[in-house]
Order: structure tokens, then sequence, then C-alpha cells
């Protein structure tokens, strides 16, 4: 006997964030015609889907730029945040004299230092990596390393007590259980290095810089195309989303069959 779909984890799991978001389009665009809503304030779904029609080539021109930094960024903040925990988990001594340096750059906002970067780095899309990066990285940082420290007292013992290398510590028992936090991580990193391109590219388009859907953006409420707008901010939403669905897959993938995080979400 089949399972009804209302029942189903799966098919709930999609459906009623779907539902929920097509309510919430439907009462916009109700909202907006009754209101009489003019489109230059708020317009509705259907003129912003229009908008993203008639506007197509320069918006994905728009999006490929932004994700390039993005996806750049990603990569470079994951390769050196891993390479940091590796090194922190090492000595206490160094983590606790560099950890404050990754912490500072959590903190110090990319704003204030962006147009710092684009003054420093001639070429346009490494500035606006650069800026991604300094945001993206401390999840990476601090999850991986929290992960590598979050090793199980006994099973470290045991390590110790047959005298292994710290190379086999590291790999046979450090990684493996650091992997949960180091996906959470990267869930975390890859919006953040998508908001700090847009942030970035905001800086480089008030300069007069072309970058990417943030420049759209800007580029568009200056004219009061604000239909237009909306479509380069639903492009950025949209791909924010994937990219977290894209992290989900990933971690789902690496840890199946062996780790109670992904085997719950199984169920």
């Amino acid at each position: 006997m089949s399972t009804p779909l209302i029942q189903n984890e799966n098919f709930v799991k999609v459906a009623a964030p779907l539902g929920v978001g097509i309510l919430f389009l439907l009462f916009w665009e109700i909202a907006v015609q009754a209101l009489e809503m003019p489109k230059y304030i708020l317009p509705g779904p259907i003129e912003i889907f229009k908008a993203l029609i008639d506007g197509w080539q320069p918006l994905l021109g728009a999006l490929y730029i932004t994700l390039k930094v993005t996806f750049l960024a990603f990569v470079i903040a994951v390769v050196l945040g891993v390479a940091a925990s590796l090194l922190f988990v090492q000595s206490k001594w160094i983590e606790m004299s560099l950890f404050p340096y990754a912490v500072l750059m959590q903190v110090t906002p990319v704003v204030a230092i962006a147009p710092l970067i684009i003054i420093w780095v001639d070429d346009t899309t490494w500035a606006l990596t650069v800026c991604a990066v300094i945001i993206a990285i401390f999840p990476i940082i601090s999850n991986t390393t929290l992960g590598l420290r979050s090793v199980d007292p006994n099973l470290l013992s045991m390590f110790r007590m047959y005298r292994t290398s710290r190379w086999q510590e590291l790999v046979r028992l450090r990684i493996p259980g650091a992997l949960p936090y180091f996906f959470g991580g990267l869930r975390i990193s890859s919006g953040l290095a998508l908001i700090g391109a847009v942030v970035a590219e905001f800086v480089a388009g008030t300069g007069g810089a072309k970058a990417g859907l943030a420049y759209m953006i800007l580029q568009s409420g200056y004219n009061l195309q604000i239909p237009r707008m909306f479509a380069a901010l639903l492009l950025i939403t949209l791909t924010g989303i994937a990219l977290f669905a894209l992290m989900v897959w990933l971690s789902n993938r690496a840890l199946q069959n062996w780790h109670e995080s992904a085997l719950q979400g199984e169920h």
C-alpha cells in the first residue's frame, strides 16, 4: 500500500515551503492590484517576472559575473580556512596566537575596507573576490577547528596508547570526526561568499566599475526601473538558495551511511 503524499516527508519538505511561497506571491499581487500601487514604488510579482523576461540577457550576464566572484571567493575561503584549522590543531599556542586575527576579519565591516581593497588590487574581479573571502572564511575556520578539537577522548587515548603518529591521528580520527562541522561551515560560508560578492560589487559600482547583479540593482534604482531591480534581487535570492541546497546535498552525500546527521535526514 502506497504512502499518501501528505505523509511523505520528502514531499512535505518541498511542498510546504513552496505552498507558503505561492500564497505569499498571490497575496502580494492581489494587494498591489487592489491598492493600485505604482510599479516604481512596489511592483507586483507579474511585473517583476516581465522585467526578468524582458531583460534576461543583461541580467544573466550580471549573474555570471556575480557567480564567478562568489565561487572564486568560496573556493579560496575553503582552502585557506581548512589550512588555518589544520595549523591551529597542531598547537594550542598557535591557535591562541592567530585565532583572534580570524575573529578580527569577521567583525571588521567589509564595507569600510572594500574601497581600500579595490584601490590596492588593480583587477576588479580579484578585488571583489578578496572582499568576499574576508566575509566567507570565518565559518570555515571556526567550524573546522571546533570539529578537529571535538574528538572522543576515549578514542584519542586509544590512539595515543598505540603510539600512532600525529599524521595518523589527524587523518584517521580528527578529520573524519570534523567532517560534519566542516560541512556545516560550508553551508554558512557559501551564502556569505555571495553576500560578500554583492556588497563588494555595491562599493565598486558606486565608483563606476561595472560589476554584477549589485551594479544592476544600483543602475535600476537610479533609473527608477524598480521591477528590474526586484528581478536582480530575485536572482540573488535564488542563487543563495541554490548554493545552500548544493551544500546540503554534498553534506548528505559525504556523510550518508555513517553519520547520524545524514541518517536522520533520510527518515
